[in-house]
């Protein structure tokens, strides 16, 4: 079954009741037993619930996958990986992520004694020389938030193999229309299913991806113990969006090539971070592990100002000024002061991110509309 069939029918079984097209939404916390025991197959909506069930088999299919698991939020399905560590295990993570996995990470886990090492990864090597006996997860974002900088999986899927550790992979950015981390190699596929899988800023839901039967146990005991576990109506609405992911995701790249072009072109515009250019750091690794180079687009101004940068995204028209991304609308965003405040600034200006850096989440619009709004806001 071939990608663009999996997000409609992947991991699907025909609704036995009534012959419902779509998954029932099964609101319902518990569920009747015939004995002690003997159910249908679901007992209670924390432990298992139908509509999940439907969406987190879907979620298995579209990342070649054997097992998904779908919580409450993107840093709920983080927090349950996080959750296979014991104190005094550590983490090597790429130094530019987003804010939220930062703060997860630094000011929750690590009063547990577990210990974060930030890097660039654009350069793998750099991860070799961080490896030590206790090193049990290798996190990885690529293309990273905000920066969009491009992550080799296989090299790093080699380097982890060989030491037996866990690799990671957030693809949240590129969704696995893009890119399948683990046909690359990756142990976990993680996804804020709130953006592209959902798509349609309405849902709020995390999700995980893995092949391993014993990892899926450990995860799915976690999901179960913490009870992380999203809704059945949020499940529903992810659902659906995952079928019209195919559609959406070629509209997204379409127009964000466009955008890159023009503010690549625009004499006002200092920096443009979109993996699709060929100026791009790691661009050749990009196309060789992307089908496409996704919507996300960053960029900064000539002189740096924070000033105009703020005074560009107050201009816009069609662009929301808002967090979150991937949703059908266009959104644009400050890191230093939504997304990644809660990285020190110190920290933020070491991987790139600083506060004149502006950030696009492209939609599906008519890409001219876009372009006329930047290009007033700019001038």
């Amino acid at each position: 079954m071939k990608f663009n069939t999996k997000t409609i029918h992947g991991g699907q079984i025909p609704e036995k009741g009534y012959g419902a097209v779509m998954p029932p939404i099964y609101q319902t916390s518990t569920y009747s037993q015939s004995s002690p025991g003997k159910h249908k197959g679901y007992e209670y909506s924390r432990t298992h619930n139908p509509t999940r069930c439907a969406l987190e088999n879907s979620l298995a299919s579209i990342e070649n996958g054997h097992y998904g698991l779908a919580f409450g939020s993107g840093l709920a399905a983080i927090d349950a990986v996080l959750k296979l560590l014991k104190s005094g295990d550590e983490v090597i993570s790429t130094n530019d992520l987003y804010g939220g996995s930062y703060r997860l990470f630094t000011k929750v886990f690590e009063n547990f004694g577990i210990n974060f090492r930030f890097t660039g990864m654009s350069n793998t090597d750099s991860v070799k020389k961080l490896i030590n006996s206790r090193t049990k997860i290798i996190w990885v974002e690529t293309p990273t938030n905000p920066m969009m900088n491009i992550i080799d999986i296989k090299s790093l899927s080699k380097i982890a193999k060989d030491k037996k550790i866990l690799l990671a992979i957030d693809n949240t950015f590129a969704t696995p229309f893009l890119q399948q981390p683990l046909d690359l190699g990756a142990d976990i596929v993680m996804h804020s299913a709130t953006k592209y899988l959902a798509g349609h800023s309405d849902v709020v839901l995390g999700a995980l991806v893995v092949k391993n039967k014993e990892l899926a146990e450990k995860l799915h005991f976690i999901q179960n113990a913490s009870g992380a576990i999203c809704g059945p109506m949020d499940s529903f609405l992810t659902l659906r969006g995952i079928k019209t992911l195919h559609v959406r995701m070629k509209r997204h790249c379409e127009n964000a090539k466009k955008i890159a072009t023009f503010l690549i072109n625009h004499p006002k515009i200092d920096k443009v971070f979109w993996p699709g250019l060929k100026t791009h750091h790691n661009h050749q690794i990009a196309k060789e592990q992307m089908s496409d180079f996704g919507a996300m687009i960053s960029f900064t101004t000539k002189g740096n100002s924070f000033k105009k940068a703020i005074q560009i995204i107050e201009n816009l028209k069609l662009f929301t000024l808002a967090e979150s991304l991937g949703g059908v609308e266009s959104l644009a965003g400050h890191p230093a002061s939504m997304t990644h405040a809660s990285i020190p600034k110190k920290e933020r200006e070491l991987s790139g991110l600083i506060d004149s850096l502006i950030r696009l989440s492209v939609g599906i619009e008519d890409a001219e509309d876009l372009i006329s709004d930047l290009n007033q806001a700019i001038r």
